[in-house]
């Protein structure tokens, strides 16, 4: 039997820090592979394709959508985004461990397909450091910010659909509780049990 990976599904409302935490989880962790999305949004400056996202247009994604493609697929604010699911299942049958940022409904889709996946969803400290961290981007103007912060608490209220929940107050004790779910998970029995076959083998010889 071949070691498969897990799936990592990782949610939160903008402006919790998801983005970096998951950054440096894969930064830190062997054969953690993070997810491409596709999107027919407009690249923008700094972005690559196929490292930010796989950038295609929308006739493009109306015929992958038709075929099958996505494990899950949204339009948000104009733009089509979805995850392929090819390039997932094949990630973990290859035995690598593949990590998906995505929004709370989008996770929902998934874990249908996929319920041996692995939920988290990441909590800011309060309200009150999350308008002030969504107000520090300089990004948007005081009614998005609003518009945001109204949306992150219905985003917020789905946390118990997860399987973890890790608050990010202080980043680096927020990775490691990440870091410790990726590690406790490639315990499990299941996974080992394939990994240490030799091992297994071996001190049960002759029995």
């Amino acid at each position: 039997m071949a070691d498969k990976g897990t799936l990592y599904i990782v949610s939160a409302p903008s402006g919790a820090g998801k983005t970096s935490l998951v950054a440096a989880l894969v930064d830190k962790l062997a054969q953690l592979r993070p997810s491409v999305s596709h999107t027919t949004r407009p690249i923008r400056p700094g972005e690559e394709h196929g490292v930010n996202y796989h950038f295609t247009d929308r006739d493009e994604f109306v015929r992958l959508v038709e075929q099958g493609r996505f494990l899950e697929h949204a339009e948000v604010f104009g733009n089509l985004y979805g995850t392929s699911s090819d390039w997932v299942k094949q990630t973990l049958h290859g035995g690598e461990d593949v990590v998906l940022e995505i929004d709370w409904q989008g996770a929902s889709q998934i874990r249908k397909q996929m319920p041996e996946a692995v939920s988290i969803f990441i909590l800011p400290p309060s309200l009150e450091e999350l308008a002030e961290r969504l107000r520090g981007r300089d990004t948007d103007d005081e009614e998005v910010i609003q518009r945001r912060l109204n949306g992150a608490q219905e985003e917020m209220s789905h946390y118990a659909e997860f399987d973890f929940l890790v608050v990010n107050d202080d980043f680096s004790r927020a990775l490691f509780e990440l870091e410790a779910i990726v590690e406790a998970r490639r315990l499990h029995i299941v996974r080992q049990s394939v990994r240490l076959e030799p091992i297994l083998e071996n001190l049960l010889a002759g029995r």
